[in-house]
């Protein structure tokens, strides 16, 4: 890990960063680690996987965000967003058999509705920035 994704995601945004991780790792297992004994994520997947970190230490919505398929705010570029829908179309639905419990509290997750944004809620940076300034 670098400076820029050696940091903790809590509650909600560690959640669904663990489950995102799962699916990339489903995806890239089946088509980037073809003949190989031992698993280990490719560099483009590695890289997707820090994007995904960053856009989700960054939401303003903080730990109480919404799934990122009902969310109003998109933070993925377009490229990110076409890989993301990817990945997620080929491990969903293998997700409840390999992790079942992660794939209902994600389903669950994505049925809640969205919360208001106000200035209250801080994204998992600001807070990480505010306490650095504090001390």
């Amino acid at each position: 890990m670098n400076k820029e994704t050696d940091f903790h995601l809590s509650g909600q945004l560690g959640r669904e960063f663990k489950t995102i991780t799962a699916m990339i790792d489903l995806y890239c297992e089946k088509h980037h680690q073809i003949n190989t004994v031992k698993f280990q994520r490719c560099a483009d997947c590695e890289q997707f996987r820090n994007y995904v970190k960053q856009r989700l230490d960054r939401c303003p919505y903080g730990e109480n965000k919404p799934s990122c398929k009902q969310c109003p705010i998109h933070c993925y570029k377009p490229q990110q967003k076409v890989h993301s829908q990817t990945i997620m179309r080929y491990s969903g639905p293998k997700m409840i058999i390999k992790h079942p419990i992660m794939a209902i509290k994600h389903l669950i997750h994505d049925k809640r509705a969205i919360p208001e944004r106000n200035k209250e809620i801080l994204s998992n940076y600001q807070k990480r920035k505010t306490l650095l300034n504090n001390k």
